[in-house]
């Protein structure tokens, strides 16, 4: 038995059609939906989004039906694999994930797909569970609102002492970021880590030869 039978026997023979029964392909794809159907109802209670796409949330569920049909097929025959091997590596995903959140469902849902059609349900089960469970505790951990941008806009040059007193008393901490001083006046950008905003905003519009004043954040979290 040379080299090349060697090959034949141990890899094109271990790919043959596989005895795949309809109670099998059948019994795979209902578990693998039902863990599908937990993954998007977790994911409609945990998404934190202003906007709640359910056509996103839809299609991240059912990915995982069809990942578990592609690992069925693939058990068949080596031809079958590497079609689909070749098939996949030519597909470009262009939607952006804007939620790091919806990043850990998909790749979820992509997870339960492979491993329910290898037929190791119960570790589809147990992630299932491990994951939610971290999930819910780890969104326990308080955390602090990020910084304010403070931006505020003056005709006159002399207002900076005044708006720092002002950001001193009712800010617990802030920081110059930029000063931009004009012929007709001066702008500022502080950042800022202020308790009561709007009171803050109140105060400095009030004075004499403010313009405008504007406050910025963003959606990040500060570590405590």
């Amino acid at each position: 038995m040379n080299f090349s039978d060697v090959i034949r026997k141990n890899v094109l023979e271990g790919f043959m059609y596989a005895d795949l029964s309809t109670a099998k392909i059948v019994t795979t794809l209902v578990i693998t939906f039902l863990i599908a159907v937990y993954i998007f109802w977790i994911y409609k209670v945990v998404s934190k989004s202003a906007f709640y796409f359910k056509s996103f949330n839809v299609s991240m569920a059912i990915i995982s039906v069809v990942t578990a049909g592609i690992i069925l097929a693939m058990q068949s025959s080596i031809v079958i694999s590497l079609g689909m091997v070749g098939a996949l590596s030519i597909v470009r995903f262009r939607t952006a994930i804007k939620d790091p959140m919806d990043l850990l469902f998909l790749f979820w849902s992509i997870g339960t797909g492979i491993i329910c059609g290898a037929g190791l349900y119960k570790i589809a089960v147990i992630l299932a569970v491990l994951v939610t469970v971290g999930i819910l505790i780890l969104d326990m951990f308080p955390v602090r609102i990020g910084s304010y941008l403070l931006i505020v806009n003056s005709d006159k040059k002399e207002m900076e002492d005044d708006i720092e007193s002002a950001v001193k008393e009712l800010s617990g901490a802030y920081k110059l970021k930029s000063k931009n001083i004009t012929a007709d006046g001066m702008d500022l950008i502080l950042e800022i880590k202020a308790k009561n905003e709007k009171e803050l905003v109140n105060r400095i519009s009030g004075m004499q030869g403010i313009t405008a004043v504007s406050v910025l954040a963003h959606d990040g979290e500060v570590k405590n």
